[in-house]
């Protein structure tokens, strides 16, 4: 855990949780219950926060965030569509017993068009690379977990910007195919038990090495069963944004 991913995962749960609302009411109450409530799952330790400035700095970089949405709704004031369960999830392939899940953050729902919008939340202050496959693996779930087309994609850099960011639509066809075919080589590598890591070593895996290196501190089990480490030594914000 580290101060970044705290606030990036406290401001989405309050951002996806306004989804639910009726459009009309979405943003008549101020969102700051809900916020402080959260909060208190990753004050202190929890969040990666070393002293009480650092967290009190990190805490007002999460509620300008979601001032800025509430002053600018912009998509998230129309009408919106959940897909039913908290894990969206398909097979890629029965045989293979490969399953792609994933959580979309917005869905925005086109009347006229029965046709829907992704939004992606990014709080972190760098934007993502052209090549990620975060955008074309929430458009094949939602064109496979719901009957609606997809005709838009936007990621929203809530430090950034007011209003979210289009992209370009994949083919989804051609995006299957080359998920599928990373995919596969995990599921060998699992099989084989072999991790040949392409890059001999990255970013990625540095947190988890510095578990087994014993170069964490165990903090706590957060709500989902989950352990949560935090590094001895705080990571640099490059590095916290990158991760995001």
């Amino acid at each position: 855990m580290t101060p970044s991913l705290a606030v990036g995962q406290t401001v989405h749960e309050v951002l996806e949780s306004l989804s639910v609302l009726p459009k009309e009411t979405r943003f008549n109450n101020p969102p700051w219950e809900k916020f402080d409530k959260l909060w208190q799952k990753i004050t202190g330790k929890k969040g990666g926060f070393r002293t009480s400035k650092e967290e009190a700095n990190y805490y007002l970089l999460a509620r300008e965030m979601i001032s800025k949405v509430f002053k600018n709704p912009g998509p998230l004031v129309n009408l919106a569509v959940k897909i039913k369960g908290d894990l969206p999830q398909y097979y890629l392939s029965e045989d293979e017993n490969i399953i792609l899940c994933g959580r979309i953050d917005w869905m925005e729902y086109f009347p006229a068009s029965q046709a829907i919008h992704i939004i992606d939340f990014k709080t972190g202050g760098r934007k993502e690379e052209s090549d990620s496959l975060q955008l074309p693996i929430y458009q094949l779930l939602a064109e496979h977990c719901q009957a609606r087309p997809v005709t838009k994609v936007s990621y929203w850099y809530l430090q950034l910007e007011k209003s979210p960011t289009a992209m370009s639509l994949t083919n989804s066809v051609e995006k299957e195919i080359e998920i599928f075919s990373i995919a596969k080589q995990v599921s060998l590598a699992r099989k084989l038990e072999r991790f040949k890591c392409p890059y001999d070593g990255c970013k990625y895996c540095q947190p988890y090495e510095k578990i087994l290196l014993e170069e964490t501190e165990f903090v706590a089990t957060d709500e989902r069963g989950k352990d949560i480490f935090i590094a001895k030594h705080t990571l640099s914000p490059e590095y916290e944004s990158e991760i995001l």
